[in-house]
């Protein structure tokens, strides 16, 4: 607000780091105003900063978002609270206070550098739980350890070895035992929880049994236009299954892609490493006699 003498007074808050809150604090903060902007998430930029065009214009995302970014992180009149929520606000429009949570971080962000080393030694992500004490030893099937520590053996390092490691783990079982990937977190001395990131992030990767052969739709683009879907329902009928599910005799799991690569070949299937191109239902269904035996 204005004294009579035409001096301001007070603060403003802004709520919402974003293009449209970095632009409404940098006005204020320009016409003389101390702003508070407020970002629940670590840095300001928002969903902007995640995009790479800009619809109407094609505009480039970050063109438009660097310069304001750069004008806020260096403005002396807005004072940034980001990793922040807003707990509570009283008073009237014009005299108000307002109770701000900030969040710990765990890194003194007037020291920081952006050099990364916090993100390798975090103490939420890197969980230990190889040491613990009194843990029970991983029960395991000795036919089932020996085929685990030979495809462990093969490979020395740590966790550089996790993704060749789990495709062999998958090419000798068809998928990935709960006890198999705790004997290797055992030895190799690997977080359980680094392993399973990395199981789950790949499709190529199941933590549920799969049958012995693997069948995939392809759902792009192409494929979908020329009746991926009706070939879908065909094999699930077919098989008896829904996509994602696997025959109770684990000789088929039915699964979906969303693009082989093979548009030109359009609309794709392929069970195991055998691609079939320009197929359409009934000759789906066929295809899979071949594989019965």
């Amino acid at each position: 607000m204005n004294q009579g003498n035409g001096q301001k007074v007070g603060a403003v808050l802004v709520v919402g780091g974003g293009v449209g809150g970095m632009q409404a604090s940098l006005d204020l903060a320009e016409a003389g105003y101390k702003v508070y902007l407020v970002e629940r998430g670590p840095s300001i930029g928002g969903v902007m900063a995640q995009l790479d065009k800009t619809f109407p214009t094609n505009d480039c995302a970050m063109c438009t978002l660097a310069p304001r970014m750069v004008d806020c992180g260096g403005h002396l009149n807005i004072e940034k609270l980001t990793y922040s929520e807003i707990e509570s606000i009283e008073g009237t429009a014009g005299n108000f206070s307002v109770r701000i949570r900030k969040k710990a971080r765990s890194v003194d962000p007037d020291k920081c550098t952006g050099c990364g080393e916090c993100v390798e030694h975090c103490l939420v992500k890197n969980i230990v739980y190889l040491d613990q004490p009194g843990r029970a030893p991983v029960q395991i099937e000795e036919s089932v350890r020996t085929k685990a520590d030979r495809i462990i053996g093969r490979y020395d390092g740590d966790r550089e070895t996790v993704v060749p490691i789990l495709q062999d783990i998958t090419d000798e079982f068809n998928w990935l035992p709960p006890d198999v990937l705790m004997r290797v977190s055992q030895e190799k001395q690997i977080p359980l929880e680094h392993i399973l990131r990395i199981a789950t992030f790949y499709k190529a990767f199941s933590l549920k049994p799969r049958g012995k052969h693997i069948v995939t739709v392809c759902m792009g683009t192409a494929c979908h236009v020329k009746g991926a879907p009706r070939i879908m329902d065909r094999l699930e009928r077919e098989l008896g299954i829904k996509t994602g599910e696997t025959t109770s005799d684990m000789r088929f799991t039915l699964e979906s892609v969303r693009c082989i690569g093979c548009c030109g070949l359009s609309p794709v299937i392929t069970i195991g490493d055998d691609l079939y191109g320009k197929v359409n239902p009934v000759e789906a269904a066929a295809i899979l006699d071949k594989y019965q035996d």
